[in-house]
Formats: C-alpha cells, structure tokens, sequence
C-alpha cells in the first residue's frame, strides 16, 4: 500500500502522468490510455475485500464499451493476473509494486483501495470515488435493478 499522508488530485486537476508495467509484460502511460477517451483508473490490492466486491462491477463497464477501465494493482503480475481470473475481469491491469516504490500510488495519493479516477481524454481529473458507491455506479450504468449490494463502503 502506498504510505504516507498524501493528498489526492482534486477534481479538476490535472493527473499525473505515468508509464507502468501491465500485466501481460507490456507497457502503457496515461497518455496512451487517454488518447483513446475517458478512462476509469482503478487502484486496487488483491485482498482488499471492498476491491473484490468492485471488480466485477468495473468489469460490466468495460464490456459495455462505453468507458475504458484500467487496473493499477499494487501486487506482483502473478497475482494480478489470478485476482483478475478469480473476478473474471477481463480489462488491462497495470502493476505499481512495493519494488518500485508504488511511485504512480503515491503520485495519485492513495491511502486506501480502492480508489478509482475517471480522467477525461484532456488528462484532467474528472472525477475521484473512494472505496465503494452505489451511486457512482449506477451512474457508470454498472449495477442492475436486480444487484443487490451496499449503498457504500470503506476502502
């Protein structure tokens, strides 16, 4: 986990760039992943519970098309790579690890997981959830009428 009592980037803001490993062995920077739209950035540990009650969800945004979704894991590829078979995410997954000092974690300020940014194509901050919010969701059109999950939770 990143350490420290950083500060997040506000809405507004513009992000911090970065280039990290993914989990499959290539590259990838924000640029590259902005240049396509909008994208959600999702930290997240591979034991955090409240992660494991979002990735699924994060994962019907992505299957929509709607949104590019990003995982920045603060594990090895190994486990990444199993975390996102056991939750059956199929999106990318980049590692910002404990060898590296989470670098991009403590750039974006990340006390606690998850915590997903939604930056737009111009690299700005639009929008920052920490841990769990239904309404967020919803808005992002990923819960169902049918879902039955908690309005919110810590992360």
């Amino acid at each position: 986990m990143a350490r420290g009592n950083r500060q997040l980037p506000e809405v507004g803001a513009r992000a911090p760039e970065f280039r990290l490993p993914r989990a499959d062995g290539s590259e990838m920077s924000l640029a590259e992943i902005t240049a396509q739209g909008p994208a959600l950035l999702a930290f997240f540990k591979i034991s955090c519970p409240v992660c494991q009650l979002t990735f699924p969800f994060l994962e019907r945004i992505h299957q929509t098309g709607s949104l590019s979704v990003y995982g920045i894991s603060q594990n090895d590829a190994r486990d990444t790579r199993d975390f996102g078979t056991r939750y059956r995410t199929t999106f990318p997954m980049l590692l910002d690890s404990e060898k590296t000092g989470y670098a991009v974690s403590n750039a974006y300020g990340i006390s606690s997981v998850p915590t997903i940014f939604m930056i737009g194509r111009d690299g700005v901050i639009e929008q920052v959830t920490l841990g769990w919010r239904k309404q967020e969701m919803t808005a992002l059109g990923a819960i169902r009428p049918d879902d039955q999950v908690p309005e919110w939770k810590a992360g």
